[in-house]
């Protein structure tokens, strides 16, 4: 077993929604250091299902202060991980996970006047209650609106515990829920949570002047519009913050596809150095391989990876030599990019020799 996964015991599993359970784990006293997290982070499981060595992440649910390690699995049609563990994985079981990871934050500020706003599409909520609870928690003079598509009342994950947590701070926290498929009193309420419906909201009961921090978390379509949203009503993209768990699929691929692709300028053949752990491993790169981190594994090297497809950024790594090229980018921001880092699912080398390294977080 890869010294990067931890075998975590599952404490309980609590069903949230007829398609969705919450997973709690129990972290043994010498690794409560190692996954000690930030609000907003994700864990990345392993498990061998049917024959293969599957990899997913799933957002923390919980607040720093919460005291338990715990993330919400929705089912996923035809996904074979989330649908195994919400009808296989039960208390007791052990399931390897990685230290959690990811930089959807914004770090906490005790003295702070702030007004945060989630903006989430169905399981895309898992993030958010993790940083809505800490802020609230940790910032007793900021605010947080939410702002909460789904289907239905019926299919929310967490509706009790956004209700408790109304009940806990009725002056500092405001729900908005929309449904896309049953019928409110009001008609800001209703619809698909698109730029116009968003518009509507910025327009009168959210106002737009007001946020100082804006978090995005759902289907990567409502990601989008909702960026085009809060960009056309003036919010700065700085304060823009936004998580992915899921990319447009080609046309007739299967779900989740990524089509990788060799272009003109990409080395025909390259030397690549992966350092980790301090240690130094050179592999030979072919343009006909989908990516760096593909050759890596191929190779036999055990390094940090999980979705494959850009958007988690697990496999993040920076270049210390030579250049690269990514085919996609969810998971990097701007600031990220120019200081050399790239996501190596993605990664195709254009130099003859390239030096990656992924000590550098």
């Amino acid at each position: 077993m890869s010294v990067m996964f931890h075998p975590l015991t599952v404490r309980q599993i609590a069903p949230d929604t007829d398609e969705a359970v919450i997973v709690s784990f129990d972290v043994p006293t010498d690794l409560r250091e190692v996954f000690g997290f930030t609000q907003g982070q994700y864990l990345t499981l392993r498990k061998e299902i049917e024959g293969q060595d599957l990899r997913r992440s799933y957002s923390i649910c919980a607040g720093v202060d919460d005291g338990e390690l715990r993330v919400g699995v929705r089912k996923v049609k035809g996904g074979t991980f989330s649908n195994w563990i919400n009808e296989k994985l039960q208390p007791g079981d052990t399931i390897n996970v990685m230290a959690p990871q990811g930089r959807f934050f914004v770090p906490i500020e005790p003295e702070a006047k702030r007004h945060h706003v989630g903006i989430v599409g169905g399981s895309g909520i898992t993030p958010i209650l993790s940083i809505m609870k800490t802020v609230l928690a940790r910032e007793p003079h900021s605010r947080f609106t939410l702002i909460y598509g789904n289907r239905k009342l019926q299919s929310t994950m967490f509706k009790e515990e956004l209700e408790d947590l109304k009940n806990r701070y009725m002056t500092r926290l405001v729900l908005h829920h929309v449904f896309s498929g049953e019928p409110t009193d009001a008609p800001l309420n209703m619809g698909r949570m698109g730029r116009e419906k968003l518009g509507e909201f910025f327009a009168s009961v959210v106002p737009a002047g007001s946020i100082d921090h804006a978090y995005i978390c759902g289907p990567f379509q409502m990601n989008d519009e909702a960026e085009a949203a809060l960009l056309a009503a003036g919010v700065p993209e700085d304060r823009i913050h936004i998580e992915r768990f899921g990319v447009a699929t080609p046309e007739g691929a299967p779900v989740g596809a990524v089509i990788h692709e060799a272009k003109p300028g990409d080395a025909e053949v390259a030397k690549i150095v992966i350092i980790r752990d301090g240690l130094q491993r050179e592999i030979e790169f072919r343009k006909d391989q989908p990516s760096i981190l593909d050759c890596a594994s191929a190779s036999g090297l055990e390094v940090p990876f999980s979705c494959t497809s850009g958007v988690c950024g697990t496999c993040r790594a920076k270049v210390v030599e030579g250049e690269v090229r990514m085919e996609r980018n969810f998971a990097l921001d701007k600031n990220e990019v120019a200081a050399g880092f790239v996501l190596t699912c993605q990664a195709h080398p254009l130099t003859e020799k390239v030096v990656l390294s992924f000590d550098e977080r």
